[in-house]
C-alpha cells in the first residue's frame, strides 16, 4: 500500500522572510489529485521561565500585539528558528531578547508540531531556570511587555480566557507532565 506521500508534489508559491508558502498536491483515495496550501517553517522554540521570589515560584509572560488575530496576547515566550540553528541556543537567545533574563538551565520539555492542518511548524519546548535579569534586546518590529506572575495564577488566566495562545497552553501542559509545574496550574475553575 502506498502512502499520498509517497507520490506528492510540491510547488513554492511565495518565499516569506520568516517561512514559505508552498501547494503540495497528493493522490487522493480515488486517485484524484488533492492540492494543499501549506506553510513551510524552520522550526521555533518556547520557553517557560521560572523565577524564585521569597520562595514563590513565578513565571514570566510576555505581551504582545498580533497582527494575525489583532489584538494583544498574552504568552510564553517564543520564537523562529533562523535556518540551521540549534534549538538549545535559540530558546536561550529568544529569552533574553524578548524577557531581558538569562536562564542559568535550559532543559527540554519535549516538542509538538503547532497546527499540522496547515504547517510543519515544529516547536521545541524547553524550561528556562535560575533567571538573572539582564534587560531586554528587542528586535525593531518588538514591541514586549514582560508579566511576572505567579505560578498559583495561570490556572485563572486560563479560566477567565485571558491566556488564550494555544503554544502557552501546550508548554504549560509539557511542564506540568514533566513535573516541572504542579497539576493545579492546569486545574481551572470557571469565573462565569
Amino acid at each position: 500500500m502506498t502512502t499520498p506521500q509517497s507520490s506528492s508534489s510540491e510547488r513554492l508559491i511565495h518565499r516569506g522572510r520568516k517561512f514559505d508558502f508552498a501547494v503540495v498536491t497528493t493522490p487522493g483515495r480515488s486517485g484524484r489529485p488533492i492540492e494543499r496550501e501549506v506553510v513551510r517553517h524552520p522550526g521555533a522554540v518556547l520557553i517557560v521561565p521560572l523565577l524564585s521570589v521569597e520562595d514563590e515560584q513565578h513565571i514570566i509572560l510576555i505581551r504582545q500585539h498580533r497582527v494575525a488575530p489583532g489584538l494583544p496576547m498574552l504568552e510564553l515566550p517564543a520564537g523562529t528558528l533562523e535556518r540551521g540553528e540549534n534549538p538549545f541556543g535559540c530558546a536561550a537567545r529568544e529569552l533574553e531578547e524578548e524577557t531581558g533574563y538569562r536562564a542559568a538551565t535550559v532543559t527540554s520539555l519535549g516538542r509538538f508540531y503547532t497546527s499540522p492542518g496547515l504547517s510543519d511548524e515544529l516547536m521545541h519546548a524547553f524550561v528556562g531556570a535560575d533567571l538573572i535579569h539582564v534587560g531586554q534586546s528587542l528586535e525593531d518590529d518588538e514591541e514586549i511587555e514582560v508579566v511576572q506572575l505567579p505560578v498559583r495564577s495561570l490556572g485563572s488566566l486560563i479560566a477567565s480566557g485571558d491566556l488564550l495562545d494555544g503554544k502557552s497552553l501546550t508548554g504549560l501542559a509539557l511542564a506540568v507532565h514533566r513535573g516541572v509545574l504542579p497539576p493545579s496550574v492546569l486545574e481551572t475553575e470557571n469565573p462565569h
